[in-house]
């Protein structure tokens, strides 16, 4: 999940859970310089502020496990939670990559006086709650001081960017009066602003930092488990193991790997880079070229994130917004997440005809059975989490569970036990990999609050179905492209939040159930990690197989074109609402075949894509394949019956064309 993209813990699945891949210092250093930008410059500190840092991460996790099984006060629980946020993030990210190596005294400064908000906050803080629409002097000074700091650590963490949005939303708020109409509001000055933000459960400690402090901590501190068992170097070995010697093992062997890595990280980046360094050298002797292979690892990175049990933050904002459950959440995500792995795999083996793949030998560490007889116990945890969720547990419940089980199961094999140095790594690594998310949470409070406040999200709603003309189908491409704008500058847990308030609205207005429209930001959200011209997945990509980041874009487009189709049907057609598992007046028989055609659909799609059915497909035989999919995927009998004569009539054609080329195209030629 991205429950928390840190450059560490991209470091730490690609060298101690992978292991298998080389990497030159050119391509590490490429990659460390993507990552930095995406989730922040880290500091790499000894002695006594390494101590400090260890101390403060343990609490952090500590305090989080704790509150997991026994009952924190909700303002106590969000207040501490930000309080080790900040002081973290003063002191593990530097104001700049010149201070990478020190811990300045601003820094100190500035970790003392965020704990010092916090604690001034928490005391007395039933007196302090009822000042929030009439605060007091000191009120303001912590609150702006507050806001402050907040917006510094997410500037820190993850750029200028979300903090500029915060302040262009704070000034939303304060020059309401003077603005032009439909944006005009009444306006409010610093102290409601302030009291809002700052002495509310509605502002920055609201629903973000709500969802980061009760689960998203929780499943980053479980990744760090599993990453320091040696879970996630054996999920690896055994999707490896599996794959055999077939000119498709190397690219089955990306699409099972990008499954197994997501249980120990959520990051697109960070799966992409952990898969690359292994895979890429198989892909690259199986007969891929640069670009097909750069885009073919991304998109299997990126779609770790949609996969259930463990998916991104996002998942968890949904369940949170919308007020389910977390397993409701799992069961939105279930077919979605089966179409997008069933094109990818249709690819892979149109690929391997398409370019004259030849088998390779995939480095196993023993068969599939025998790594299951030595190491299976690292599949409880896994176990565990979906049995307690399944139960009716809550997702902290769960995931204090499945690290519980993680711990004693490690103590099966005597390499993987736990003993006090692991402990003190796994929850060190938890809480610093949750800093990035939790300060985007933090800062998106801000966006959240003024939204709420100033009523911005039924404005923009308006605003953007009187754009569309109150077409639906217009609607849900604007928001597309809002969310592609906002995709470039913010990560996914931002874009997400953002187009929570802001867009979401517009499509519930215009008759969309709450749970597909926030499927739909979901999944758009998700698809800026592929989207030019800051496409992080692919340019991490790229650094790995030495192509082009922009031609690897597109071919990162390719393989990812199912996640783009799939929102429009379950959001603009009521009937493709059964590929969520809402059967919303749908006989039973009509929504199985619904999901069946759904698949039959992805699979020509993917020949379409890739240009090959039984042999390479003409442009005419391209376009009749693609044509056909949408028919198949249209939730419509007549639109079925078109699809299947679409399919037929390439079927005819290519049986009756001699294909010159033979067997495949020239190796390494790209689309």
């Amino acid at each position: 999940m991205e429950q928390g993209t840190e450059k560490d813990q991209s470091q730490k699945l690609t060298e101690a859970q992978v292991g298998h891949g080389e990497l030159t210092e050119e391509q590490k250093k490429r990659l460390e310089e993507l990552i930095e930008e995406e989730e922040g410059v880290t500091r790499k500190v000894v002695g006594f502020w390494n101590i400090i840092i260890t101390v403060l991460a343990l609490g952090m996790s500590g305090f989080a496990l704790y509150s997991s099984v026994f009952p924190v006060t909700t303002q106590i629980l969000r207040g501490v939670h930000v309080a080790f946020l900040l002081a973290l993030s003063f002191l593990y990210y530097p104001f700049s990559r010149k201070f990478k190596s020190k811990i300045t005294l601003s820094d100190i400064i500035l970790a003392l006086a965020a704990v010092g908000t916090i604690l001034y906050m928490l005391i007395d803080f039933e007196q302090f709650i009822y000042r929030a629409v009439t605060p007091e002097t000191w009120d303001i000074i912590c609150g702006v001081a507050f806001i402050a700091l907040v917006l510094e650590a997410t500037r820190r963490s993850s750029g200028w960017i979300m903090p500029v949005t915060c302040i262009v939303f704070l000034l939303y708020a304060y020059f309401g009066p003077l603005l032009p109409a439909p944006w005009t509001h009444r306006g409010y000055d610093i102290e409601r602003i302030v009291g809002h933000m700052y002495m509310t459960l509605e502002g920055i400690f609201g629903v973000p930092i709500d969802v980061c402090s009760t689960i998203i901590i929780m499943f980053c501190i479980f990744g760090a488990f599993l990453s320091v068992s040696g879970a996630g170097k054996f999920y690896v070995d055994v999707a490896f193991a599996a794959m055999g010697r077939k000119p498709t093992a190397a690219g089955r062997a990306v699409v099972a790997t990008s499954y197994f890595l997501a249980m120990a990280s959520g990051s697109g980046v960070a799966n992409t880079v952990a898969i690359g360094s292994v895979a890429y050298p198989m892909l690259k002797k199986a007969g891929y070229d640069k670009n097909n292979a750069g885009g073919f690892l991304a998109a299997g990175g990126m779609g770790a994130i949609t996969t259930p049990p463990v998916m991104g933050a996002a998942a968890f904002l949904i369940a949170e917004f919308l007020r389910i459950s977390y397993v409701d959440v799992i069961l939105l995500a279930l077919i979605p997440a089966a179409l997008y792995y069933w094109g990818l795999l249709l690819m892979v083996e149109f690929d391997a005809k398409k370019f004259g793949l030849k088998a390779v030998e995939i480095e196993k560490r023993g068969t599939v059975w025998q790594l299951t007889k030595s190491h299976g116990f690292h599949f409880l945890p896994l176990i565990a989490i979906v049995g307690f969720l399944v139960r009716g547990y809550t997702p902290q419940v769960a995931v204090f569970a499945a690290v519980l089980t993680c711990f004693f199961a490690s103590f099966i094999r005597k390499e993987s036990r736990f003993n006090v140095p692991k402990v003190i790594e796994a929850l060190k690594q938890g809480s610093l990999t949750v800093l990035n998310v939790a300060a985007i949470c933090a800062s998106a409070g801000i966006i959240v609050g003024v939204v709420s406040l100033t009523g911005l999200g039924l404005k923009l709603s308006s605003i953007i179905i009187g754009y569309a003309g109150g077409n639906l189908v217009v609607t849900a491409l604007f928001t597309a492209l809002l969310l592609w704008i906002i995709g470039l500058a913010v990560p996914i847990t931002a874009t997400y939040i953002i187009a929570a308030v802001i867009a979401a609205p517009a499509l519930i207005k215009l008759g969309v159930p709450d749970y597909a429209a926030h499927m739909f930001i979901f999944y758009y959200a998700l698809l800026s990690e592929v989207s030019p011209p800051t496409a992080l997945s692919p340019f991490a990509a790229a650094a790995i197989t030495g192509g082009d980041p922009y031609k690897t874009t597109m071919m990162a487009w390719k393989y990812a074109i199912t996640a783009f189709l799939l929102p429009f049907i379950f959001t603009i057609l009521p009937a493709g609402r059964v590929l969520l598992l809402r059967w919303e007046g749908i006989g039973v028989i009509e929504g199985i075949w619904t999901i069946i055609a759904a698949f039959l659909g992805i699979g020509v799609l993917a020949a379409g894509c890739s240009g090959w059915l039984l042999k390479k497909a003409t442009i005419i035989e391209r376009v009749l394949l693609i044509v056909g999919a949408l028919m198949f995927v249209y939730p419509n009998r007549l639109s079925d019956v078109f699809g299947f004569a679409c399919v037929i009539c390439v079927l005819v054609l290519q049986k009756m064309r001699k294909d010159a080329s033979g067997a495949g195209m020239t190796r390494g030629t790209a689309t």
